[in-house]
């Protein structure tokens, strides 16, 4: 029969060939259109545009194919495969994990990522030690993502296990009713746990419920390899390049470090000491062109925001700034407030013109800051060391492994500007990613900050601080 129509084809057109494939269709309509959710692990608007781990990469996807991309952002996790499945989506880049009951509908790319699944709770109503501890309690997790599935495996070694699905929410919903005691328990991937936790101070991991669940893009089934087979390729050669460490430290390189005491610090400090200099760090933003926010980061770290901090050293101020940068700078008093706040804001905005032209964002910001912290001439030689290592200076990802290398003999030996205590600024950065970070949630999010709970903390629970002063965006990008 085939044959017969493409016999009559032929004789009205001249010819009779397969249909175009996926990836000539893409290619053709010059756009790859993508499927994805609107959450900090996957796709958002950020301060410049559209920004998140799964946008970086999916856009630099659709630049190597050349076409243009186009973003279809959902909320729900139970949105995005019936966009896949109808063709809306050539396909779904969502932070999806590869289940049984998704591989009857897509196929799946090479993984790139891969998350645990935890069992969330909050600190103060006792931690669970086994699935039968939670029974009968509230929990309350997505339907239609992978945890629905989880919960259903578990169910049947247990069956009394209850739960809730809802549709109608993200994880960010579920942490924040844990947070405030409205379910006692829901799931979450690590990645996002991770960022949540220092806006939630207080939530706990209770229960590891999947270990290792590998995140990879979906692709509709029975449309042919073409654009999958491409996707695959695109992603084994980020991995080769660095591309997806890059977007790792990008996105994630400063919530694995989690201090508990220090994080519900700063979320009071927000509310009792930031008010009265929130005007001076908004008017240095003016005349520096830096975000305000970041620059109350910045001063957060240096002095938590007291103004009349001195440092064995001899630095001062709220911005704990050296007598050197000060007559740099021509301040003459260093405790003032709204001196060393614009002091410190000309000096880090002077930092932020001495990076290379070819350092991208955020990579420049991380790198300004670095330089704040151990001066300039000491990140020239991280950036140096990268080079000799065969590495990308215009990375902070790479350069933030050679700072420390900056303390041992067979390196800075070598260096023009000697020896540095090169591990303080990788941390300094890393804090200050975290204290914007919050800042960034709380204002956004226009949320009160929580109360200090007066029950002992055990201290198994605490991390330590940094020896250096106590570390986004959302990453600032």
């Amino acid at each position: 029969m085939r044959i017969l129509f493409c016999i009559l084809l032929s004789g009205l057109l001249g010819t009779c060939s397969a249909p175009p494939s996926l990836l000539e269709q893409v290619r053709s309509l010059g756009e790859l259109r993508v499927v994805t959710r609107q959450s900090p692990t996957t796709y958002y608007q950020g301060p410049d545009g559209p920004t998140g781990p799964e946008y970086d990469l999916v856009k630099g996807f659709a630049d190597q194919l050349g076409v243009k991309l186009v973003i279809i952002p959902v909320v729900s996790i139970s949105e995005i495969m019936p966009h896949l499945i109808s063709g809306d989506a050539q396909m779904a880049a969502a932070g999806l994990s590869i289940t049984p009951a998704r591989l009857k509908y897509a196929r799946f790319s090479q993984p790139y990522s891969q998350v645990d699944t935890l069992l969330v709770y909050k600190l103060g109503r006792g931690r669970p030690r086994a699935i039968e501890d939670i029974i009968g309690s509230d929990i309350e997790i997505i339907a239609g993502s992978s945890h629905a599935e989880t919960m259903a495996a578990i169910k049947k070694g247990y069956p009394d296990l209850q739960w809730h699905e809802n549709a109608d929410v993200e994880v960010s919903d579920m942490l924040d009713k844990v947070a405030t005691g409205e379910i006692d328990y829901t799931t979450a991937d690590s990645t996002d746990f991770n960022i949540h936790r220092h806006f939630h101070p207080d939530l706990r991991v209770a229960l590891d419920l999947e270990i290792a669940d590998q995140i990879a893009w979906a692709f509709k089934k029975d449309i042919g390899d073409s654009l999958l087979a491409e996707a695959d390729n695109y992603l084994i050669e980020s991995k080769r390049n660095g591309l997806l460490a890059q977007v790792r430290e990008r996105y994630y390189g400063h919530v694995d470090r989690f201090d508990y005491v220090g994080t519900r610090s700063f979320i009071r400090h927000v509310d009792s000491r930031l008010p009265r200099f929130k005007e001076m760090f908004e008017e240095a933003q003016d005349t520096s062109g830096v975000d305000w926010r970041l620059l109350a980061a910045i001063g957060y770290q240096e002095s938590h925001w007291r103004a009349k901090a001195v440092s064995p050293t001899g630095v001062r101020g709220i911005m704990m700034l050296t007598e050197a940068t000060a007559d740099y700078l021509g301040l003459a008093d260093r405790l003032d407030p709204k001196s060393s706040i614009d002091g410190g804001a000309r000096f880090f905005a002077r930092q932020m013109e001495r990076i290379p032209d070819a350092v991208p964002e955020p990579d420049r910001t991380w790198m300004a800051l670095a330089a704040y912290n151990v001066g300039y001439n000491h990140l020239r030689d991280a950036m140096k060391i990268v080079r000799l290592q065969g590495g990308d200076p215009n990375r902070w990802v790479d350069v933030s492994e050679a700072l420390p290398l900056l303390a041992q003999h067979k390196w800075y030996s070598k260096m023009k500007y000697g020896y540095a205590r090169g591990w303080e600024p990788v941390l300094y950065v890393k804090n200050i990613r975290s204290y914007f970070d919050i800042l960034l949630w709380m204002i956004d999010n226009e949320e009160e900050p929580e109360e200090s709970i007066d029950e002992p903390i055990p201290p198994s629970e605490i991390t330590t601080a940094a020896t250096i002063a106590l570390t986004a965006p959302q990453m600032l990008y």
